[in-house]
């Protein structure tokens, strides 16, 4: 399994509009079929500027990740681009998942 990481730094002159958006834009990715479910999660930083987020995404396979970034991550991404511009920064990373552990409480 892999997770598709999207850490973003969301400028405060668009942080509201842009929250209401990436609730909507997640499902949209899922749709694709390349993800198994996602998480939004906010960076507890402190930021001289605006509020960073991370949004994973798990993948079953190197394979759908790979045909997640060849058949729809620009036409997903463009959106973004368009609608926020510079106000928005993002990174995107990739991490393998080796083991998972879980504990169980009485």
């Amino acid at each position: 399994m892999y997770i598709y990481n999207v850490t973003v730094n969301v400028d405060n002159s668009v942080h509201t509009e842009w929250l209401n958006w990436i609730k909507l834009h997640i499902p949209q990715v899922l749709d694709t079929g390349r993800f198994s479910d996602a998480k939004l999660t906010k960076v507890l930083v402190k930021e001289e500027t605006g509020v960073t987020y991370s949004v994973q995404y798990r993948a079953k396979s190197r394979e759908d990740l790979d045909n997640y970034y060849k058949l729809d991550a620009d036409r997903l991404r463009q959106e973004s681009l368009v609608k926020f511009a510079d106000k928005v920064l993002a990174f995107r990373t990739e991490l393998e998942i080796i083991d998972e552990y879980s504990v169980t409480f009485n």
